[in-house]
């Protein structure tokens, strides 16, 4: 048999429709922390998260128990696909209730510094304190531009495999990439914030 670490997600997804606990564990470890940032950062709260990653993989699970998987295209895709269902079904139901939850802004728990030389940490923060107003202007998008914005510069993936996961064409794909940089340089002009590392 094939070493596991050799195979594809694709050819791990097969081998778990066969019987493979061993070739989920491995699509498991390989996929997961790129599914949670996914998810976390469409609906920015851990516990939701959280919550929506478990039902996602239950969601991948069933579907690939039930051989509901064919191998015509990347898995991460499929995978990714899944999620934004289970994301768009929790916005439904969040709508339905009438629930509000306020953005966790001001989170500086992750700024860090080194106390050996002054440029060095007024450097960090300065890089630090960018990159939290980029997240929070991000933050600020509808969903539908964050998710486009995340899954284009922190996923890296092409806007064909956007439009594919998030089931809409590429075109509309494009124009939510669009209206999401032109709101964010209209929020960085409104609110004058500097988006220079130094």
């Amino acid at each position: 048999m094939e070493n596991l670490n050799e195979m594809t997600d694709e050819q791990l997804a097969l081998s778990y429709i066969e019987g493979s606990n061993e070739a989920f564990d491995q699509l498991l470890l390989r996929n997961q922390s790129k599914l949670f940032s996914y998810i976390l950062f469409v609906v920015r709260d851990r516990d939701v998260a959280d919550d929506l990653f478990q039902e996602t993989f239950v969601k991948i699970i069933t579907k690939l128990q039930q051989r509901r998987y064919s191998p015509t295209g990347k898995f991460s895709a499929w995978i990714m696909r899944i999620a934004h269902n289970v994301i768009m079904d929790w916005y439904r139901s969040q709508r339905a209730g009438k629930v509000i939850d306020a953005p966790k802004d001001n989170d500086l728990s992750n700024v860090r510094g080194d106390d050996t030389v002054i440029a060095d940490v007024e450097c960090q923060f300065v890089n630090s304190q960018t990159l939290s107003d980029v997240k929070r202007l991000m933050n600020l998008l509808p969903a539908s531009q964050r998710e486009v914005v995340f899954m284009r510069f922190y996923q890296e993936m092409s806007f064909k495999e956007i439009a594919e996961t998030t089931g809409v064409s590429i075109n509309t794909s494009l124009g939510r990439m669009r209206y999401a940089i032109l709101n964010l340089r209209r929020m960085v002009r409104e609110h004058k914030v500097s988006l220079q590392l130094a």
